[in-house]
């Protein structure tokens, strides 16, 4: 009998031939021929009281022969995820439910039999009597009205290794973590040829040591728990990888209405941030987008939306000293005090830093151009003109101090970048989807145009209540800088008050964290999306997010789309999935794109 059939408890049929039989040529070759079997099966055996050595393998079967009371959740999870050779079977008998109600029925008066005594006897009342009797009840009270079922079960666990020290360790590691759950353990004495049996994936329980459980507890038993992140309501981020359940959720139901994704270039980042856009919009929600790739002009036009290509050359321009009209809890004078602030920061990254004399100095002559249009904290400015950046160089100018001010604010009022900044505003947020590209720009440009247009936004944002999302995508532009993570900062934890969640995106996780503020903005946002990582910043993003080293490897090996969700305390593997219409409108791919716009010529009549 072959090795691999003596463990498995099979043997040969038939019968061998006796010596005056004789041997075909046949049955020789058939002896010879090396099977699946002869390569698997161990060189050796031997079977002792407390172990099987398999070759140069040790192994030591286990059952679980006792529970606690309660149950919890994933108990067993440690003992499936241990770094460790292991086989585990879990074999679930059925039980005849009328036969469990007869025993129960016995047991129960048992039971109530020894509480009378003991109160006729005058003791005191047992506790353990009155749990049990309560529990026995109320699971016959469950298993009359079909509720719950019963079950024998048994649970075998074969641990290896090289050497008898290697197991003595692994098996004290698991017996821990099993009893300080309250569950307990036992060897196969003088069964580990069957323990070890019934550990193979044969499905024969040939130990047959069982506990009876019913529903609810065994079903704590099941290795593979997932979470969802299925709500009643919201929109489809994408499919849970570890259960093909979707993945449904309204950032508007949480404590804040933010978001952050991390990924490499070409992951799908902005895929699914459009992607989310497109969704979000057929739920009466605002949608504007700071673009600095251009990758939302495609959309912006096929949902009806306002595109504004933000560069030195553009038609569309954005006055930064707009003041937004004061709501019904603001006075004049706060709106004013702040807009001059922020407009500091402006200046500070416009000049290139301030010192604490010219910062004082900026500040006064801001508050003088407000002044010379009527605009003081106790005016009403709602109707009045605003300044020009060419009326604050006229004031700045006429100021001690400020000649060095006036010589670096010339290129913006006269010279090369005098079209960007020195002009009325002439842009308009009337429509549900509006995008401000701002890829035209110049690079040493591209902060101040996204301060400055993150700074209108908010203005605009704050003049009515509405359900808003604010899309920056590759925000670490604006982490590089003090003053644009500081106002960026200020959005995130005020968004909420004026009803505005703000997601942003960036490829480069070094630079967003390396900000003061990087930190902040990820525990101030509710959603976190991560998708595939280089292996240059895995590390940061592991410590950040305290991944595992499972979710470290997911996240290095995932596909396009893929990646790892967060929503509040919980997260899940996740793939984005798009309708074929979806993608048509959203996709970026320099060859879709071609065959698409290929397609569109090809139907155009000529």
């Amino acid at each position: 009998m072959a090795l691999l059939d003596f463990l498995t408890g099979k043997g040969k049929e038939g019968t061998k031939p006796s010596a005056l039989s004789p041997i075909l040529p046949e049955e020789i070759y058939r002896e010879g021929v090396l099977e699946l079997q002869d390569v698997i099966a161990p060189s050796a055996l031997k079977i002792s009281p407390r172990e099987l050595n398999l070759g140069d393998k040790i192994a030591r079967t286990f059952f679980v022969m006792s529970y606690p009371r309660f149950l919890t959740d994933s108990w067993f999870a440690p003992i499936i995820n241990l770094d460790k050779v292991i086989d585990i079977s879990i074999f679930i008998h059925p039980a005849d439910t009328a036969e469990v109600l007869k025993k129960f029925q016995k047991k129960v008066a048992e039971v109530q039999s020894q509480i009378i005594t003991r109160e006729d006897r005058g003791l005191v009342r047992d506790p353990v009597l009155d749990t049990a009797y309560r529990d026995i009840e109320h699971l016959r009270d469950d298993l009359q009205q079909a509720q719950e079922k019963m079950f024998d079960v048994g649970v075998y666990i074969s641990i290896y290794g090289d050497s008898a020290e290697e197991l003595d360790k692994t098996e004290s590691e698991i017996k821990s973590m099993l009893e300080s759950r309250l569950v307990y353990v036992k060897p196969a004495l003088f069964q580990q040829e069957q323990g070890f049996r019934s550990s193979l994936p044969i499905a024969k329980d040939e130990l047959d040591v069982h506990s009876k459980l019913n529903s609810t507890p065994l079903s704590s038993i099941f290795p593979f728990v997932s979470f969802d992140l299925t709500s009643d309501r919201g929109i489809l981020y994408g499919v849970n990888r570890h259960n093909a359940s979707l993945v449904l959720f309204d950032r508007f139901s949480l404590e804040n209405y933010n978001s952050v994704i991390f990924a490499k270039s070409g992951s799908g980042k902005s895929y699914a941030t459009k992607l989310e856009i497109l969704r979000t919009l057929m739920f009466d929600t605002e949608v504007l987008v700071i673009d600095p790739e251009r990758e939302y002009e495609n959309l912006a036009e096929a949902v009806g939306g306002r595109y504004f290509n933000i560069s030195l050359t553009s038609e569309h321009h954005i006055n930064p000293f707009d003041l937004p009209t004061p709501r019904e809890d603001e006075s004049a004078a706060d709106v004013l005090r702040k807009n001059i602030v922020e407009l500091v920061g402006i200046f500070r990254i416009m000049l290139s830093g301030l010192t604490p004399e010219e910062d004082a100095i900026i500040d006064r002559a801001i508050t003088e151009t407000y002044a010379l249009k009527d605009i003081t904290p106790s005016s009403d400015f709602s109707q009045i003109e605003p300044p020009l950046l060419s009326d604050f160089e006229l004031v700045l100018a006429g100021m001690e101090g400020s000649e060095s001010l006036v010589q670096r604010l010339s290129k913006y009022t006269k010279g090369t970048w005098s079209g960007f900044l020195n002009q009325p505003t002439n842009v308009d947020l009337n429509k549900r989807l509006a995008v401000f590209s701002i890829r035209d720009m110049e690079d040493e440009l591209k902060p101040v145009a996204m301060y400055l247009v993150t700074h209108y936004i908010w203005n605009s944002v704050r003049k009515t209540l509405k359900k808003r999302l604010l899309v920056i995508d590759e925000a670490w532009i604006m982490m590089k800088s003090q003053d644009t993570a500081s106002f960026l900062y200020s959005m995130a934890k005020r968004g909420r008050k004026y009803y505005l969640g703000l997601a942003t995106i960036t490829q480069d996780v070094a630079d967003f964290l390396n900000s003061p503020y990087g930190m902040p903005m990820i525990t101030n946002s509710s959603l976190q999306l991560l998708l595939k990582q280089s292996p240059t910043s895995i590390d940061l993003v592991q410590k950040t997010f305290n991944l595992s080293d499972e979710e470290k490897y997911l996240l290095l090996e995932s596909d396009l789309g893929e990646g790892i969700f967060f929503a509040g305390l919980k997260h899940v593997a996740i793939k984005t999935v798009a309708s074929y219409t979806e993608n048509q409108i959203i996709t970026s791919d320099p060859s879709e794109l071609m065959a698409i716009k290929k397609a569109r010529a090809d139907s155009t009549p000529t």
